[in-house]
């Protein structure tokens, strides 16, 4: 256990990978362990869209508008900079998966169980991978919003939310994160 335990506290975020490919056993192993979440009244309410190369090609419309509404908020000198920036970050992860989690209109309780499940499910898989080596991100940018994002992904927004992305691969350089301690964020009653 104790090398579980550093898995947990060793896992960091990302933003970059290198060219690399994973090797898909551990891509599957990572899905095997999302399917592994608890969820309550096993309803499991994920789905893992693999995104291959001719379907992140479909996403460059939406993230072209939104790299270009993000410039002139910003008043970005760059935004040429910023587009192509922007369009790496959907195209270059040498893994990308989009997360959804059913939705449940009728029962605003049960959708967010079903949400709080999809998150386990998620996390297992980000850490499965690290535990293979492999680095990733849960990228819940403006992206996951966009109408053109679930036409490309032939996702039914009536039926089903996305979550996020998960963006995976090896990392070129991963970051220095100072945790709260447990006494910051932890509360014992009497």
């Amino acid at each position: 256990m104790t090398d579980f335990h550093s898995l947990l506290i060793g896992r960091r975020t990302a933003h970059r990978f290198s060219a690399k490919p994973v090797d898909s056993s551990y891509v599957t192993r990572a899905l095997q362990a999302a399917n592994q979440a608890p969820c309550h009244k096993h309803t499991h309410p994920w789905t893992f869209y693999s995104i291959g190369q001719e379907t992140r090609k479909k996403l460059v419309p939406a993230v072209t508008e939104l790299a270009a509404a993000k410039s002139l908020n910003k008043k970005s000198d760059n935004a040429e900079e910023d587009l192509k920036r922007a369009i790496g970050k959907v195209m270059t992860p040498p893994v990308l998966f989009a997360v959804t989690s059913k939705l449940s209109p009728e029962d605003a309780f049960r959708e967010k169980e079903d949400y709080a499940a999809s998150v386990c499910a998620l996390h297992n898989m980000v850490l499965s991978l690290w535990g293979d080596g492999v680095a990733a991100k849960w990228s819940t940018s403006a992206l996951t919003r966009h109408p053109e994002t679930y036409s490309a992904l032939g996702i039914d927004a009536n039926v089903e939310e996305i979550i996020g992305f998960v963006k995976a691969g090896y990392a070129e350089r991963l970051p220095k994160v100072e945790k709260p301690s447990t006494d910051a964020t932890t509360r014992f009653l009497p």
